[in-house]
């Protein structure tokens, strides 16, 4: 059985700064490396999802978000944390773009991305999770079979829920998300109730 951690990229992973393609600006979570290594050390796969909605739009272009993908997983490597794979959406449809100006099953809160890495690497995906800081990576993850994490860290201004969109934790570090997955119980993990109210 080959199981698998999701994680989003854009202010899970890494800082949230709107249309960022400057590799030397990339900031990773405070957590991200310790969180990712207790993954790691595991024995799950660590691949790493983006809607980058940008390319459709024409802010950036795929080489410019392989550049900042290859910094992320340099800055993780060096500290003993190796990426498996990054995918990522360029579709949106607002975009002006022609290629990509529509909407996508590979566009998140659709599970495509999940599902070709899924096919990709024989991942088990009942027994992987996908961690976000948004609800439509919960509903991405819970359409494709995962359980699912939300980090609380202010980023989702939208609570609509349904069946989907319900997390099956909510936590306010990555550390805290990644004990959940290993199912480490000690002080520092806090997992909630979810409500439709941030926390």
């Amino acid at each position: 059985m080959t199981k698998a951690v999701f994680i989003d990229r854009d202010g899970t992973l890494i800082r949230n700064k709107p249309w960022n393609i400057n590799p030397d600006t990339v900031e990773l979570d405070d957590c991200a490396t310790d969180a990712l290594r207790l993954l790691q050390q595991n024995d799950f796969l660590l691949l790493v999802l983006a809607n980058q909605g940008g390319i459709a739009k024409g802010h950036f272009t795929a080489k410019e978000v392989d550049v900042v993908n290859k910094r992320i997983a340099d800055m993780l490597a060096a500290e003993g944390v190796y990426i498996d794979a990054f995918y990522y959406s360029p579709y949106h449809p607002d975009g002006i773009v022609t290629e990509f100006a529509r909407n996508s099953d590979d566009r998140k809160p659709a599970s495509g991305m999940l599902l070709k890495a899924a096919d990709a690497f024989g991942i088990d995906l009942s027994h992987s999770w996908v961690i976000g800081d948004m609800l439509d990576d919960v509903e991405a993850g819970h359409r494709a079979g995962c359980t699912t994490i939300l980090y609380n860290n202010g980023n989702e201004t939208d609570w609509r829920t349904d069946r989907f969109r319900e997390p099956d934790y909510i936590v306010n570090d990555l550390y805290k998300a990644a004990c959940a997955v290993c199912e480490i119980h000690e002080p520092r993990i806090v997992s909630y109730e979810f409500s439709l109210d941030p926390l």
